[in-house]
């Protein structure tokens, strides 16, 4: 027998077969600023209608979606985590004030199964839709020897434009400013190393369990991450006079909201402010980590931070009705959580 490609762990026609069923998908996704479609060597984006900018500037950002991709894997449920993939990285370039432009994701497997490559272009698509962030080009890389059998991971990278005057960087906030949290879905992306080891490890649950009502642990765990685009895009739109924003991703509270708060200044948060989901409230109930920890990993029901004063807090609770004044800023230097530290 001859060697060649397919034996060799790599099937081309695979690969064909699933550029054709996604092409609609990807379509999908598309404004009139796209150029060309799917299959080229480059994607194109037309910013010719982007006027009205002092000084127009790229933002960038990539990301992927953890270990919780392992859950998805595992359970087969693979229609979620291409949101999770969009949301990671645009909800990390909005906090500048950028509008999302374009996305795009690579996927590396060992084995290439188009028809379950595609329930996660799926999800890729959904969110770009969500952000009018069209899905401009991607890679899709089968690496026999590297993943095990249909594992993948996933790596997705957005871009986006400002107007340099009027980024957002967080250096003119100051010592009673007021925090503006808006709700998460759950657990997001982050912390599912964790959250694995103890469903998973420690409390010996399956997938099917029920965690809390009649829902199932698997879809608590892989509910998708939000989109906060449509949310600070709105924001925006009104003149809203924001001074910083934070995406709580890995590191929690007290890693993330430092990354935008000038020198001297801290902030003290009341978790009475915002509710708890569900998740959240098995997790503390069982997992016996001490609630520092849990702030530090996870989102604990607020997934995204708005540093205003407090004239434009309340034209912001008016505005979108899951957010909350959740804290105010300090002049402490350090991150305060009541009843935690």
């Amino acid at each position: 027998m001859s060697l060649d490609y397919k034996s060799s762990g790599v099937d081309i026609d695979e690969g064909n077969r699933f550029v054709s069923v996604i092409k609609k998908t990807v379509e999908s996704t598309y404004n009139k600023n796209v150029m060309g479609s799917i299959g080229g060597f480059a994607g194109f984006f037309d910013v010719s209608s982007m006027k009205g900018m002092e000084h127009p500037v790229l933002v960038s950002g990539t990301d992927g979606v953890g270990t919780k991709l392992k859950v998805a894997i595992d359970t087969d449920i693979l229609d979620t985590v291409g949101i999770d993939l969009v949301a990671m990285c645009v909800n990390d370039i909005i906090v500048t004030g950028a509008k999302p432009l374009f996305f795009l994701d690579y996927m590396a497997t060992g084995k290439l199964s188009a028809e379950k490559m595609s329930r996660v272009i799926q999800g890729i698509a959904e969110g770009c839709r969500v952000s009018d962030c069209p899905l401009v080009g991607g890679e899709t890389a089968e690496m026999p020897g590297m993943y095990s059998g249909e594992d993948f991971d996933l790596a997705g990278f957005a871009v986006g434009i400002l107007d340099k005057p009027k980024a957002i960087t967080g250096e003119r906030i100051k010592a009673g400013d007021v925090l503006v949290g808006i709700s998460s879905s759950g657990l997001h992306s982050n912390g599912f190393s964790l959250a694995r080891k103890l469903f998973f490890d420690k409390l010996g649950m399956k997938p099917d369990d029920i965690v809390y009502g009649d829902t199932q642990l698997k879809y608590a765990l892989l509910t998708p991450t939000k989109l906060y685009v449509p949310h600070i895009m709105k924001l925006l739109a009104e003149g809203i006079d924001i001074k910083g924003m934070v995406h709580i991703t890995g590191g929690g509270f007290y890693d993330n909201i430092p990354r935008v708060l000038p020198e001297g200044t801290g902030v003290r948060i009341d978790p009475q402010t915002f509710k708890l989901p569900e998740i959240y409230k098995f997790i503390l109930d069982k997992s016996g980590i001490e609630p520092k920890e849990l702030y530090r990993v996870f989102n604990m029901g607020v997934g995204f931070i708005i540093a205003v004063e407090q004239a434009e807090a309340d034209k912001i609770i008016k505005l979108l009705d899951d957010a909350a004044v959740i804290g105010c800023v300090t002049s402490t230097g350090e991150v305060e959580i009541e009843g935690v530290n």
